[in-house]
């Protein structure tokens, strides 16, 4: 599959989140989505990240902040979307489950595996 086939792919699936963020009582708000690879490049020397690349300079990646109560939840507190998320397709990585830096804010579509 093509590249602007996955992306279409990927936010039909955040759509879905977005709409089960709320039905689980979650305020959503966007973060990022598309980032340059010279941001990345900035993020990787300030140690922000451990990785080269990011599917969010592909637009497979979101940001979403989630709060409850005026409150910006914890990975933990989202959890249950992250399982969601995950259980849309098997591509889909939550980054509350990553095993280096913990993103809970973080959804993606992994092409490359």
């Amino acid at each position: 599959m093509a590249l602007l086939g996955h992306q279409q792919l990927f936010l039909l699936d955040v759509a879905k989140l977005i709409v089960k963020a709320k039905e689980l009582g979650y305020v959503a708000t966007a973060g990022e989505l598309w980032r340059p690879q010279a941001m990345q490049d900035i993020y990787l020397k300030e140690g922000k990240t451990h990785a080269k690349f990011s599917n969010h300079t592909e637009r497979l990646a979101i940001d979403l902040n989630l709060f409850k109560d005026n409150v910006l939840c914890t990975a933990e507190e989202i959890r249950p979307l992250g399982h969601f998320w995950e259980s849309l397709s098997n591509m889909n990585r939550w980054g509350g489950n990553f095993t280096t830096i913990k993103d809970g804010p973080h959804f993606e579509r992994n092409i490359r595996s």
